[in-house]
């Protein structure tokens, strides 16, 4: 059953009767792709869900020649999508749960200002999932999650540059530079050993370690305070809401449907494919963040998804960084878009619908001040918090379901623009060919 709110449905060229230029075969690409298109693959597919993770999940089942539907209950780019860092880090994408989670402590977490926080009022269903979130904390753990990301991970921007060279209005940037900044030696050596563990599960990792005066050279507006940094390489970004538009756009334009506004209360399933909105569908992915428990909890997937929220504001500057800083003792992201900089951070376990707590913005500006100079703090705009999708384990939900047409991308926790491409790539692989590739099987939504 569909319920319509205010829908706004785009259409592509197909859908208004105008040849359509998407044809097996067309590209090298393409042709290469159609080789792993069983004989009952899917041909039309809806994707629930207008974030970076559906619409390249979307993208990459059109190379294939599907017919895609794209439904949103917002608009696109509405959720954690929008206002997020915009990093696109393979190096840095891994386990969220890990032995730091150890050393928070309980006091920590229950303090409003903490990088890290817990409200005293959690339910049952988030202290299920703190608990489980804590049992993969330790570093044995840690390190097998990490492995499980490795190979999403080395393909992550490859997939990207698949996408951009197709020509969308939006395209990344090579992140030169990319500092790392820290207070103290002894904070950067935190870092320095995780990189080693990162290296150790088989992913390389390129970095060059600064003194002051260097990390100072590379981003002017870094304060005295900072006394060390390590200079990441490799890395890009991007302004993560345009990118996603364009995106959106480049669906339609290549004969999808989006349907802003519609939010998919049920998915039938039978024998014969998945009915959504009263239309049926050869096949469905749930790529719907932070909302995924109730979607896919009738298809057999039962681990918790929880927001972790995430906030940010955008600041003007008197010495815009060329690229992003990120400063992990105080969770804090940095990115510049446009002529502002973007302050994105903190983690805070509460309900996605929650509204923005202040004293989170509050403890931000507090923190940053401390960090950058040349900040106007007082002139803030795009306040915002979204819900990233965080599972217990730190690893995604990618694949199909119990249902063989049924099948979910999702609680990717801080790294769904990093490895929304990517995972879209693999997911349509999989659904058009009726084969997991190896990469899906360690993030396997029924594990």
């Amino acid at each position: 059953m569909l319920h319509e709110c205010t829908p706004r449905t785009i259409q592509g060229p197909e859908s208004v009767g105008i040849q359509h230029s998407i044809v097996m075969g067309l590209t090298p690409t393409m042709g290469a792709m159609s080789k792993v298109m069983s004989d009952r693959a899917p041909r039309r597919v809806a994707v629930v869900g207008a974030g970076m993770v559906g619409l390249c999940t979307a993208w990459y089942l059109q190379e294939y020649g599907v017919e895609v539907t794209v439904l949103d209950r917002a608009r696109v780019a509405s959720g954690s999508s929008w206002g997020n860092a915009g990093w696109l880090t393979p190096s840095m994408a891994t386990p969220l749960p890990g032995p730091e989670v150890l050393k928070y402590g309980l006091r920590a977490v229950l303090e409003p200002s903490s990088p890290v926080y817990v409200p005293p009022s959690a339910s049952p269903r988030l202290l299920r999932f703190l608990a489980g979130f804590v049992g993969n904390s330790t570093q044995r753990r840690w390190d097998r999650a990490m492995a499980a990301l490795v190979p999403l991970n080395r393909a992550a921007l490859e997939a990207f540059a698949e996408m951009e060279a197709t020509g969308l209005k939006a395209t990344s940037r090579p992140a030169e530079p990319f500092t790392i900044a820290y207070r103290g030696e002894r904070s950067r050596q935190a870092v320095l050993e995780e990189f080693e563990h990162i290296q150790a599960a088989g992913q390389p990792v390129d970095f060059d370690l600064l003194d002051a005066d260097e990390a100072i050279a590379a981003v002017p507006a870094l304060s005295s305070r900072i006394s060390c940094a390590v200079a990441l390489k490799g890395q890009r970004f991007i302004d993560p809401a345009a990118f996603v538009r364009a995106l959106a756009e480049a669906v339609v334009s290549r004969g999808g449907v989006l349907r802003e506004g519609a939010e998919v209360a049920r998915v039938a399933v039978g024998e014969d494919g998945a009915r959504v909105g009263g239309a049926r569908y050869d096949a469905v992915t749930l790529a719907t963040g932070a909302q995924l428990n109730t979607a896919v909890r009738p298809f057999g997937v039962r681990r918790i998804v929880q927001a972790g929220r995430g906030y940010s504001f955008s600041v003007k500057t008197e010495k815009l960084p060329d690229g992003p800083v990120y400063f992990p003792a105080e969770r804090l992201a940095c990115t510049p878009l446009g002529d502002r900089l973007r302050v994105a951070g903190m983690m805070e376990f509460r309900p996605a619908e929650a509204p923005l707590d202040p004293r989170r913005i509050a403890a931000m500006t507090t923190a940053i001040k401390q960090l950058l100079d040349g900040l106007h703090l007082d002139d803030r705009s795009d306040e915002w918090v979204g819900s990233r999708p965080c599972t217990t384990d730190g690893l995604p939900l990618i694949g199909r379901t119990r249902h063989p047409r049924v099948f979910v991308a999702g609680g990717h926790g801080m790294w769904g623009i990093t490895l929304g491409p990517v995972t879209g790539k693999l997911l349509a692989q999989q659904i058009v060919s009726g084969r997991t590739p190896s990469e899906l099987r360690a993030v396997d939504p029924l594990r």
